[in-house]
């Protein structure tokens, strides 16, 4: 699951190279990720989101408990009905475009030409809500049956189709930057088609039937309402970013999107993935009456998190602007992007530890079927988020805006594991004290490497584009051995981390 997320990170990145060196970071990028943005923040409600968490629990019942034949069924009156309520608010964002963008983005208003733009290409990207949360629908599906690699391999094709509309369709078009709209919306029908036959491979592919009355439909209604906000209080968060840096100079926008997007790869190779693996497997262990093996797995996957994203963390906070000179800095995108892009990358990486461990904590609570006490606390972080946005962005200005997300995903993800904590769900095995002093060690070892010997920004910036890459290369490679090498000599092992689930 990680590998293949892997590849669709480093295609997504060679995607934001190709947009940031055709339309750099300007008005016509601001109102193309404010018109993506808006669709994709509600892909992850209605998709990876709320739905599959509250679908994926209840599949696992239905596999448990009923037969083939009713499990057929639910899958398609589940589909049938989730297909309908799609199509219905797509057809509402579409019309109600001009409203969107003026609740998201209102700094736009005061710029005609960026409002309507924004406007045109939000009515062709809504679409997307529709054929890519039928997507995630069908992933669900084959995450369940531990078909993980399928819908980690599926945003690939967003990332191909995105880079040839920018650099075949663009130069046909009037307004070349609608070409990113338009793949998008293309995009979102390739994904969709090509998951489908593997679950027909499954014998779970049938016509849709909307069933609003079916008891099963009804459950996961009732468990999507609480986690349609639980689970997405970091996109929220992000949304509220977006519509405070509207009112800040033209390019806010983009700087905090091409740092979201660098915070998001290690986020989805490590969080993403394993949140994804350890949900099913954790709804498994709940149906089947298994709290020890429950607590067990949630053990084993925070783990994997403060093996991984500590360092990642640490990495990218201390290669920000490295990073983002040597993927981005060509052609329309300056050194002064790179300079405000690094400021918002070091502050979301700040949370990136975080952010990952929401992802894995929250399963702790949906494969319970329990969605209310993620509401309550993500109601908590978002409301520290406004309040942190209104005291940093004055001084710190977008930065202080992705600060603030950082700070409120450290009082999210401490909530929820003193939750999981006092009810008992949780209880952490033997051995974290020697485990945590060996990554302390390795950590120190990498900030040492990394904080003395990466170069200064103006040898960066001095550089071609060969010279960047190879040596971003180098000082990667060398902090990973570090890192490696004195988890080793601490008395880390492989066998310390391999678990049975």
């Amino acid at each position: 699951m990680g590998g293949v997320t892997l590849l669709s990170r480093v295609l997504g990145f060679v995607r934001d190279v190709v947009i940031a060196r055709y339309f750099g970071a300007a008005a016509g990028t601001d109102a193309f990720f404010v018109a993506f943005k808006i669709p994709n923040f509600m892909r992850r409600l209605f998709a990876e989101g709320a739905f599959s968490q509250a679908f994926v629990p209840v599949l696992a019942e239905y596999r448990e408990k009923q037969g083939e034949e009713e499990l057929r069924g639910f899958v398609a009156r589940v589909g049938g009905t989730l297909a309908s309520v799609l199509l219905a608010v797509t057809v509402v964002g579409v019309l109600a475009a001009p409203v969107l963008i003026a609740v998201f983005a209102p700094g736009f208003l005061d710029e005609t030409d960026k409002y309507e733009l924004a406007v045109s290409m939000l009515r062709v990207t809504f679409p997307y809500l529709l054929f890519i949360s039928l997507t995630a629908f069908a992933g669900a599906i084959l995450n369940s049956y531990g078909r993980f690699a399928v819908p980690a391999f599926t945003p690939v094709l967003l990332n191909v189709v995105m880079i040839l509309a920018t650099v075949w369709l663009a130069p046909k078009l009037a307004e070349p930057v609608t070409a990113l709209a338009w793949g998008v919306l293309l995009a979102g029908v390739v994904q969709l088609l090509f998951q489908l036959p593997f679950v027909g491979r499954l014998r779970l592919l049938s016509r849709p039937k909307p069933d609003f009355r079916d008891p099963g439909v009804r459950r996961i209604m009732r468990l999507m309402l609480p986690a349609l906000f639980a689970v997405s209080i970091t996109q929220i968060n992000l949304l509220v970013d977006t519509l405070i840096a509207s009112f800040l100079v033209t390019g806010s926008v983009s700087w905090l999107y091409y740092s979201d997007r660098l915070v998001e790869f290690p986020m989805g190779v490590f969080g993403i993935a394993l949140a994804t693996v350890i949900l099913p497997n954790l709804s498994q262990k709940h149906a089947a009456s298994d709290p020890t093996a429950f607590s067990h797995t949630l053990d084993w996957a925070l783990r994997l998190v403060m093996l991984l994203a500590v360092p990642a963390t640490l990495g990218l906070l201390l290669l920000a602007g490295p990073v983002l000179a040597t993927l981005f800095q060509y052609e329309e995108f300056g050194r002064n992007d790179v300079t405000m892009s690094a400021r918002s990358l070091m502050a979301y990486s700040i949370g990136l530890l975080a952010f990952i461990l929401v992802k894995v904590l929250a399963p702790g609570y949906f494969a319970r079927q329990d969605t209310k006490t993620p509401v309550k606390i993500g109601v908590k972080a978002m409301l520290a988020n406004m309040v942190f946005n209104v005291i940093l962005v004055f001084p710190l200005a977008h930065a202080g805006l992705a600060l603030a997300t950082s700070l409120s995903a450290f009082l999210n993800a401490g909530l929820l594991f003193l939750g999981l904590r006092r009810e008992g769900v949780y209880t952490p095995e033997s051995g974290w004290k020697p485990f945590t002093l060996r990554c302390l060690l390795a950590n120190i070892g990498l900030v040492a490497v990394l904080g003395l010997g990466v170069p200064s920004m103006d040898r960066w910036f001095a550089w071609g584009a060969g010279e960047r890459a190879l040596m971003l290369m180098l000082w990667i490679g060398a902090a990973l051995v570090v890192y490696l090498l004195l988890l080793l000599l601490a008395g880390m092992r492989p066998r310390h981390l391999v678990r049975e689930m």
